[in-house]
């Protein structure tokens, strides 16, 4: 009884607190500037604001930057990288915008940071938007989660199957709300493909064909110098210390770099892109909580292509280049259905468009997938995409790597999360972790 009259206590001199610090505020007409971390976890007040750190600066980094720029809701504080001249170009970035374009009563600037661990301590940081390489996802995302804070991860979410199941354990341990990068469910037409499917429209799916890229290779670039103002160890972190190459890791990103094709830090365009177009067929299929129980390899060793998955219930799902790009065709007894981030048709097309007409300027519209995230901040309901749902998105695409590399038939249980009679898929389920 002592110990409930004591939690009642606490609970009352929380709101208490918080009532005093907003009225106070109002009264002073402070409102815009007091952040969410003095207010408490979960507070709703229209004008608070949510303080964002980001963790890597380079591309994406910066295309995610200005995601959140023009937002009233949330401020970017603080930013982190390996690359001091990256630290620089992203300070520079996001004050300039603010100084030019918003007037932020009472913002104090970007404070960077070499390593994630210190921003990670940053008084007043509510939340951290991760754009590093696939092999720091999960660790800088259970650490942030650790120290309270909510986290937007890029995709894919993860670089192993265990990656990605610690994550979701970090999640429901710490509370804390998760959006993966997979923005395609906030597309309008990934949208309208989910209805179309999972409404019946095409009636019983036999089959659906995912063309994305190759699968991965172990690296194999040519040593370069370290050039200065980077931290490699720090770069390449719990995976094996790699030689430099500036193709994985340049100073100047022009366009995205090529560590995404390597398997000690990312998962090949296979994962890359996968966990996009695998990942809306989850969706529409109604799947995101499993996936395929059966995984078999063409019959050619050396094949980047033609690998065939299948669902529980007889879904065939095949890597497969079918000739429009990155893409997914859904095949169903009564019609198809192809859609990619330039178009959405149907055969027959008035499965698509019931009243005839053209879909070209059609299905548009992108939403907001990074709205979507501060608002479920706010509400602390779980956004569009989940942590759940980036961890079965990414594990299709992890077992299709190790199928391909393999080059065998491998049997998996999707509810233990085991590969069946193979304990060589099965130690590949994880990596062991460098200490750096």
């Amino acid at each position: 009884m002592k110990k409930q009259e004591k939690t009642n206590s606490n609970t009352k001199a929380s709101i208490s607190r918080r009532k005093f610090i907003r009225n106070t505020a109002l009264t002073a007409g402070l409102i815009s500037i007091v952040p969410r971390h003095v207010l408490g976890r979960g507070f709703t007040a229209p004008n608070d604001k949510i303080n964002l750190g980001y963790i890597g600066l380079g591309k994406q980094g910066g295309i995610l930057a200005n995601k959140f720029l023009s937002n009233t809701q949330a401020q970017i504080v603080a930013g982190t990288d390996v690359w001091i001249p990256k630290q620089e170009w992203f300070k520079g970035l996001v004050e300039g915008y603010y100084a030019e374009k918003r007037n932020v009563s009472g913002y104090k600037g970007v404070t960077t940071y070499l390593n994630y661990e210190e921003l990670l301590q940053q008084k007043g940081l509510d939340a951290v938007v991760i754009s590093t390489p696939d092999h720091w996802h999960a660790k800088q995302t259970v650490d942030s989660m650790k120290l309270g804070k909510d986290v937007y991860c890029e995709k894919p979410m993860t670089n192993t199957i265990k990656d990605g199941r610690d994550m979701v354990n970090a999640l429901q341990k710490y509370d804390s709300v998760l959006q993966v990068g997979s923005m395609q469910r906030s597309w309008a037409k990934f949208k309208k493909a989910h209805e179309i499917v999972s409404s019946g429209k095409l009636g019983e799916i036999k089959k659906v064909l995912v063309n994305v890229g190759d699968p991965y290779r172990s690296y194999d670039l040519p040593a370069e110098p370290t050039p200065e103002g980077i931290d490699w160890n720090l770069w390449c972190g719990p995976a094996p210390l790699l030689t430099y190459h500036h193709t994985i890791a340049p100073k100047v990103v022009k366009s995205y770099p090529d560590w995404r094709e390597f398997k000690e830090i990312g998962g090949g365009r296979l994962a890359d892109w996968g966990t996009h177009m695998f990942d809306i067929a989850q969706w529409c299929l109604g799947m995101d909580n499993t996936g395929p129980v059966s995984f078999i390899p063409p019959k050619d060793p050396n094949a980047v292509r033609g690998l065939q998955m299948f669902y529980e219930n007889g879904v065939e799902l095949v890597h497969e280049d079918f000739g429009r790009s990155w893409a997914v065709r859904f095949i169903g007894s009564e019609g198809t259905l192809d859609v990619s981030r330039s178009f959405i048709e149907t055969t027959p097309k008035n499965i698509l468009m019931p009243n005839g007409g053209d879909p070209k300027g059609l299905f548009n519209d992108q939403g907001n997938h990074y709205q979507n995230w501060l608002d479920a901040i706010k509400s602390r309901k779980q956004p569009i995409c989940d942590v759940e749902t980036g961890h079965r998105s990414a594990s299709i695409c992890h077992i299709a790597n190790i199928a391909y590399e393999l080059n065998r038939p491998l049997q998996w249980n999707p509810y233990k999360e085991k590969f069946i009679g193979d304990s060589e898929a099965n130690k590949m389920r994880k990596r062991k972790k460098r200490k750096y």
